[in-house]
């Protein structure tokens, strides 16, 4: 055969069975008509694609809701008839086949909008194997549903017959456990605890089970954040946003995580689903698991309790032995008056009066040198003493350290008079230290002399926190809340969920760059200091 119809021959043949082979993986591929359109489907979507026999409807809402009202051909599926009692994963493929699922079947689960049913649903199919592209959430559930006048019946759906879905490989890094979430709590910097409970629980004002408040280190996330008026989802900039915002950071490791595993599934969804976070997991067991541990692991009200010390925790830790071996990594500055402060101080403390600290307010490098001097390191934590309880003095001078980039600040509850008064052993010898370089910080801090210093992702809310508006504040939302209000008599912040609410009557959001204003620095500083106690995320002072 001549070489040149032999080729073409070849070529013809090779061309044949490339165009058998696509057919045979279009037929073998699992019969889609059309694809989902992603992890969300909208009420239009949906009302073109009803009736499909290639469509499988889950409705998760609970069973009396689903018998009042359902879009017709959904399948009721009681998320608490199996969610309550772990099962294994045969177990789930067999209760999966009863709701009628098939391989290659598009799944739509829905709820009545704006809730965590739906999503638990979703993130236990996609936990158990069933592909991704197979699963989508009706944006806006029943709610969105009526409102567009979606038709609804009460007769109930027939049972379908069992399915023949067989799961894949159950995806064990979607979810996570008490040992790695306990250690995850204990490192704030690579994970992220989203906390999807409202803030009653989260500061203690509310409790599921024996204690009220939340894992530490936990950010709250309220389910409810994540939903527009309507019940859809937020966009995925939207979410990206609140994230950022409340520092949930991409390239930590997410753990969304509720009182029992069934809200968290809304963060979940959002961050991972929507927003594209690469490694965000649910906690099933979540807070159920965390306070029946024989530990008694603990559990807060305050968002960063830590900066507040008691003096038997600094007793401890700034012991002499401690101190001879280089164990403690602790500053104690004494913010009194230099008479007071020659008068009896704790043992190991420096004087930096806090008057002193005012007038160098505008001079960081001033500061900068001064805590050198006194052998300050920005490494270790620096613990402010002054008089009893929360105060302009103590607050200010924790506010300026913080701005010079001090590791960690915090304030010791008690004043000098009390620490006495508990045995604990005071001095009138000056403290030599041994002098360390220092240096202003450079990036931004939390200390701004002009509105335009600062960007954050939310709009400005100027916080004035004294009895007076103070001259020349900014245009812009303006809320007042006196920070006397948030302080018992004794100077000790009032409970968290107290301050909560007294922040939710004022109007304070969470989503807005608060700058505390006001007449004097060291109203403004209480509020700081009050606002970053709760956990607030993104909080400023504008010097007057």
């Amino acid at each position: 055969m001549n070489p040149l119809i032999h080729n073409g021959l070849r070529r013809t043949l090779q061309a044949f069975r490339a165009a058998l082979a696509l057919l045979f993986l279009l037929l073998a591929r699992p019969a889609l008509a059309l694809d989902l359109p992603g992890p969300l489907v909208s009420v239009e979507w949906l009302q073109q694609q009803l009736g499909r026999e290639d469509l499988r409807l889950l409705d998760a809402s609970l069973p009396p809701r689903h018998a009042a009202g359902h879009v017709p051909g959904a399948v009721s599926v009681n998320l608490y008839g199996y969610a309550i009692h772990e099962r294994s994963p045969a177990q789930m493929a067999e209760l999966l086949r009863s709701w009628g699922l098939n391989p290659g079947q598009r799944i739509v689960v829905m709820d009545q909008g704006g809730d965590s049913m739906a999503p638990r649903v979703y993130y236990d199919l996609l936990r158990l194997g069933v592909p991704q592209q197979q699963l989508a959430l009706l944006d806006g559930g029943l709610a969105r549903w009526k409102a567009l006048g979606g038709a609804l019946t009460q007769e109930a759906t027939p049972a379908p017959a069992p399915g023949r879905l067989e799961l894949g490989p159950l995806r064990e890094e979607l979810r996570v456990r008490l040992p790695e979430f306990l250690a995850a709590s204990a490192d704030p910097q690579r994970h992220a605890l989203v906390e999807a409970l409202e803030p009653e629980y989260h500061y203690g004002g509310r409790r599921f089970f024996d204690r009220a408040g939340h894992v530490p280190n936990a950010i709250l996330a309220p389910s409810e954040d994540f939903f527009n008026a309507d019940k859809t989802f937020k966009s995925p900039a939207e979410i990206r946003r609140m994230a950022l915002h409340l520092g949930i950071r991409p390239e930590q490791q997410v753990h969304a995580h509720c009182g029992g595993g069934v809200a968290a599934a809304v963060p979940f969804f959002a961050l991972r689903m929507l927003a594209g976070y690469p490694d965000v997991r649910l906690f099933q067991e979540s807070q159920l698991a965390w306070l029946r541990d024989e530990r008694q692991l603990p559990f807060w009200t305050y968002g960063r309790p830590q900066l507040l010390r008691e003096a038997d925790w600094l007793a401890g830790w700034d012991a002499p032995l401690l101190r001879r071996m280089g164990v403690t990594r602790i500053a104690v500055l004494d913010v009194r008056e230099p008479a007071a402060f020659a008068l009896g101080h704790l043992p190991h403390a420096q004087n930096l009066p806090a008057t002193w600290i005012e007038r160098h307010l505008h001079d960081p490098q001033a500061l900068a040198a001064r805590l050198g001097q006194q052998g300050v390191r920005p490494e270790d934590e620096a613990v402010i003493v002054g008089e009893s309880g929360i105060n302009e003095a103590t607050a200010l001078s924790l506010l300026a350290l913080e701005q010079l980039g001090q590791r960690q600040v915090a304030l010791l509850r008690q004043s000098v008079d009390e620490w006495g008064l508990r045995g604990q052993t005071l001095s009138r010898e000056a403290m030599g230290a041994k002098p360390v370089a220092r240096a202003p910080r450079t990036q931004p801090g939390p200390l701004i002399r002009q509105a335009g210093d600062s960007q954050g992702q939310y709009p400005k809310l100027y916080l004035v926190s004294g009895e007076q508006r103070p001259a020349g504040l900014p245009e812009g939302e303006v809320r007042q809340l006196p920070y006397r209000e948030l302080l018992q008599a004794d100077g000790a912040p009032k409970p968290a969920h107290e301050i909560w609410a007294l922040l939710k009557k004022a109007g304070v959001s969470r989503y807005a760059e608060i700058v505390c204003v006001g007449s004097r620095p060291g109203e403004a500083a209480v509020n700081y200091l009050l606002l970053r106690l709760m956990g607030f995320s993104d909080v400023k002072v504008l010097l007057p």
